[in-house]
């Protein structure tokens, strides 16, 4: 019989894509693997280099993705809120981590142990199926993402990476109407491929027409559908 905890995991496993097209059955299957786990704000998940014993979900809060150069410099790969999934190509290949994630804000994940994901895609063959086709898919899409940025001008990259975000679960509703991204111009400009003060032109010119109201480490996007005229 389900515990409250474990369906309260199996709904969290419904909303990853990675894992929905799982049957009722084998989303508790994984939920009774999966690991409740806090993270305080500004605290390592994993370090680049470290092996892969777990993938995560964020249950709530949120994570920053990054690779560090051998300089010394910090890129931010990805922002990631409630629902996002890190680390699963762990459950695969037990490889070592191939970037750094960290709590943004306080943090609570739920972690599924690469050798119990293991043991459960040998098991069962048809849940394996489905994982693979999950994942052949984020790879398309990532290869696509690629290749459309590479002949995307600056303010194209940027108003693409604005309209991910919107979709995303890390936005918070304002008053005025808004809806509000919490990112650091830097951070926004590694996620576009572009430098900050490329970033910051083209939201001053976002914010004369009235699209977005830049603020400290935010960005509120009070007419998101005219982001799309920017995107060619």
């Amino acid at each position: 019989m389900a515990t409250p905890a474990s369906e309260s995991a199996r709904e969290l496993l419904k909303r990853v894509p990675l894992f929905a097209e799982l049957s009722e059955e084998e989303l508790e299957r994984v939920s009774q693997v999966a690991i409740p786990r806090r993270f305080p704000r500004d605290t390592r998940v994993f370090h680049e280099g470290d092996a892969g014993d777990a993938c995560y979900i964020v249950r709530e809060g949120g994570c920053r993705v990054t690779r560090e150069h051998r300089d010394g410099r910090a890129i931010t790969l990805a922002n990631l809120g409630p629902g996002a999934i890190f680390g699963e190509l762990a459950m695969l290949d037990g490889g070592v981590r191939s970037a750094s994630v960290e709590a943004v804000e306080d943090t609570e994940l739920l972690a599924l142990p690469a050798t119990d994901m293991r043991a459960l895609i040998r098991e069962h063959s048809q849940m394996a199926e489905k994982l693979v086709v999950a994942l052949t898919r984020r790879l398309r899409d990532a290869n696509e993402r690629i290749s459309r940025q590479s002949f995307q001008t600056v303010p194209s990259r940027v108003a693409g990476v604005l309209r991910q975000l919107l979709a995303d679960d890390e936005v918070r509703p304002e008053d005025e109407g808004g809806v509000t991204i919490r990112l650091r111009q830097s951070d926004l400009a590694q996620l576009a491929g572009t430098s900050r003060e490329s970033v910051s032109r083209f939201l001053a010119t976002l914010e004369r027409a009235g699209v977005v109201r830049v603020g400290r480490g935010r960005v509120t996007v009070h007419e998101p559908e005219r982001l799309r005229s920017y995107i060619f």
